[in-house]
């Protein structure tokens, strides 16, 4: 089943959010300990994006060969270009791309290492699930906390406005994906 954006919409209206693996409730653990309020300007948004979009990115070059399901294989080619853009975008406001830590190595290594099949579909859509709450809920901390009469906040503003709707709606995709993965 190709992805169908009314439906997906529908379907997350209607249900709460779910854990589909161990990994997501270990790493939304991780994202609760983290401090949203903290996030105030675009140079601290983006060096929080940047480094999950290369992880991303990373991840949905090893989902485009080894994921089974059409929709997760379809999901990583437009989370792909999704990454891709949104790491040019940060790097040309300035901001560097970190080398990956130890803790998105081991996603990463977690993904790549999955069998082929439903447990690969199954850890890839549940990383991307969670990696795209955390940045739904980063972009909305960002425009909440940041002051929308500076000037210099104008631009991360409008990039953090377009980011909330595609982390959003990549939330319910993938949310979508890995109730149906469950069932």
């Amino acid at each position: 089943m190709l992805i169908n954006r009314r439906r997906v919409l529908e379907v997350a209206a209607a249900l709460p959010i779910i854990s589909v693996a161990s990994s997501i409730t270990t790493s939304a653990a991780s994202a609760a300990a983290f401090d949203f309020s903290s996030i105030k300007t675009v140079k601290q948004f983006g060096a929080e994006v940047i480094g999950r979009a290369d992880l991303s990115r990373a991840a949905c070059e090893v989902a485009l060969k080894k994921a089974t399901r059409a929709d997760a294989k379809e999901f990583a080619g437009f989370e792909l270009k999704e990454a891709e853009t949104v790491i040019a975008v940060l790097k040309e406001l300035g901001t560097p791309l970190p080398p990956m830590g130890d803790a998105a190595k081991s996603a990463l290594e977690h993904i790549a290492g999955s069998a082929a099949g439903t447990a690969f579909d199954t850890a890839y859509i549940g990383a991307e699930y969670e990696n795209h709450a955390f940045l739904r809920d980063l972009a909305e901390a960002y425009l909440k906390n940041s002051d929308p009469s500076d000037p210099s906040e104008q631009h991360g503003r409008q990039l953090a406005t377009v980011a909330h709707w595609a982390f959003w709606e990549h939330t319910a995709l993938t949310q979508r994906i890995a109730r149906e993965l469950a069932a």
